[in-house]
């Protein structure tokens, strides 16, 4: 299984990057990191540089069809990068469109916000963006993972680092089943 991890070239929660990825890795599956530019992306720990990790795609030359699901790491400025890139915002909602699960965690459902892809599902995120989810027709609940089976797609979402290990479990049960 190949699983995109969609990032803006800087601003993501390390973190929230390298666990899920450990998980995907555990699961036996593919990971790549898909960035708006090549090179490397700049993780931070809460507002720190942290480490820079490679960038496997170039996302103006990949689509959802070529990948099984969608992980969307958090941080702050990420995911408010990604929101105002529109190829960013139609991969994402490509994984909706096609049926592939997605998992978000913490302001990464932002991007599910700018998607659209949130309208009548029960998703969680980091608090601040209970009132975008309720604007935007979601449900927001505050549970350390809340999956969402709604058509067309799975949402597997989370509220911060804490509940990583909920989120990972979750994630990796869902994209497998």
């Amino acid at each position: 299984m190949r699983v995109a991890f969609l990032m803006a070239p800087e601003g993501v929660e390390e973190i929230e990057l390298t666990e899920p990825w450990k998980a995907v890795l555990e699961a036996g599956w593919n990971p790549q990191l898909v960035s708006t530019g090549p090179g490397r992306i700049q993780a931070f720990r809460h507002l720190d540089k942290a480490g820079t990790y490679p960038v496997d795609r170039v996302l103006s030359n990949h689509t959802a069809e070529s990948f099984d699901a969608l992980v969307l790491p958090g941080g702050v400025a990420n995911p408010d990068a990604l929101r105002m890139n529109e190829p960013a915002v139609d991969f994402t909602r490509d994984f909706i469109a096609s049926a592939k699960p997605v998992a978000a965690i913490c302001h990464a459902p932002w991007l599910l916000v700018e998607a659209d892809a949130v309208r009548g599902r029960t998703l969680t995120s980091w608090p601040s963006l209970a009132t975008d989810i309720r604007n935007a027709g979601g449900t927001w609940v505050d549970e350390a993972v809340q999956v969402c089976h709604a058509q067309p797609a799975t949402l597997v979402t989370s509220r911060k680092p804490a509940d990583l290990d909920a989120f990972c479990a979750a994630l990796v049960k869902e994209f497998g089943g």
